[in-house]
């Protein structure tokens, strides 16, 4: 019984490109030119060879394969945090970007290799020149100044990156359509007969996107003939916080309002709940439209109106910049469609 034990076991056979050459009655070159879709290979051709390599259980070699080319397969993300930030408290609509971006390079056919970074300690996007991606997309919060500037100066260097949310306009950005989205929320309110609408964001964030909504609401607001109000943010809190600071205030300083437009959703929640222990009745008394369309504020209360972007067109506009910069043909496409989402909070009582 030990000795039976202790023989070696077979190893298993390797079914290799010669294999399937002889199956399908073709060569060896045949074979390697079929499966990689070589279009000089007739159909007939190409369909027996991939029929011999099923038959075989033939699997490519993709190591080889990009050994060949030069070419990883793979993708880094970088999530660029606040420093210290745990990683349970990611702002959701980054989540969901990633989730976006992730699907996208899988329908491509890349992997993806995630990291979260805050801070000179962990700061890497040398993956091209490690040879493990074939480029970067980088996304997260804009208030890691350094983080940015990190990337920015790899990407002056020759790295093949793309991103969502840098603080700077000279490098290879995807952003929302900020300006028309800010004028359709604000337009929103007006039809729904709203007058006195705040504006909760900021025009000098090193957020591009705050700047850019704000222009659409006050844009909007003097169309209709109305006077634009910001309500600047306090920097450097949680944006839940922004918001209820800013509506209180907006309260104590006795500044009129019937309606609120924040520039993103965790400020309007924020300020959802400041409105809630004000004894202010949302909608009615108070309209309120938020941006981003993240999935807790369809559960809030009441539920809230906010400018969602697609996500899906943004995860296929990141990764096709991203190809299309490591291929050498950059894509002019920047700005990624949005929609309403209309929902109790911004509705007149």
């Amino acid at each position: 019984m030990g000795d039976t034990q202790d023989k070696p076991r077979p190893r298993p056979f390797r079914v290799t490109s010669f294999d399937v050459a002889a199956e399908a009655g073709v060569s060896q070159s045949t074979v390697s030119r079929a499966l990689a879709g070589d279009p000089v290979v007739s159909e007939a051709t190409r369909l027996r060879v991939a029929e011999a390599a099923r038959k075989l259980n033939y699997f490519v070699d993709e190591n080889a394969a990009r050994l060949r080319t030069g070419r990883t397969g793979t993708l880094a993300v970088v999530v660029v945090c606040r420093p210290g930030e745990d990683r349970k408290d990611l702002n959701p609509f980054h989540s969901a970007l990633l989730a976006s971006l992730c699907g996208a390079a899988s329908l491509r056919g890349y992997e993806t290799l995630v990291s979260f970074q805050d801070g000179p300690d962990n700061f890497n996007g040398r993956y091209q020149e490690q040879r493990k991606a074939d480029g970067l997309a980088v996304i997260g919060t804009t208030e890691n100044y350094s983080a940015w500037d990190y990337f920015r100066q790899l990407g002056q260097g020759g790295m093949h990156w793309v991103c969502w949310g840098a603080p700077f306009d000279d490098v290879e950005w995807i952003r929302s359509d900020n300006h028309g989205g800010g004028r359709m929320a604000t337009r929103h309110l007006i039809d729904q007969g709203y007058r006195q609408i705040v504006c909760l964001g900021s025009e000098t964030s090193p957020q591009r996107q705050f700047g850019e909504r704000y222009d659409g609401y006050a844009e909007e607001m003097r169309a209709a003939g109305l006077d634009p109000v910001l309500l600047p943010i306090e920097k450097g809190l949680p944006r839940e916080e922004q918001g209820r600071r800013a509506v209180a205030a907006l309260i104590e300083a006795g500044t009129p309002f019937d309606a609120l437009f924040a520039v993103c959703d965790p400020i309007a929640l924020g300020a959802l709940d400041e409105l809630h222990a004000r004894g202010l009745a949302v909608p009615g008394t108070v309209g309120l439209v938020g941006f981003d369309g993240i999935r807790a504020g369809a559960y809030s209360a009441p539920p809230l109106t906010s400018v969602e972007p697609d996500f899906r067109v943004a995860g296929e506009m990141m990764v096709d910049k991203l190809l299309a910069e490591i291929a050498g043909e950059p894509l002019d496409s920047r700005r990624v469609p949005v929609r309403l989402l209309v929902r109790e909070s911004s509705k007149r009582g």
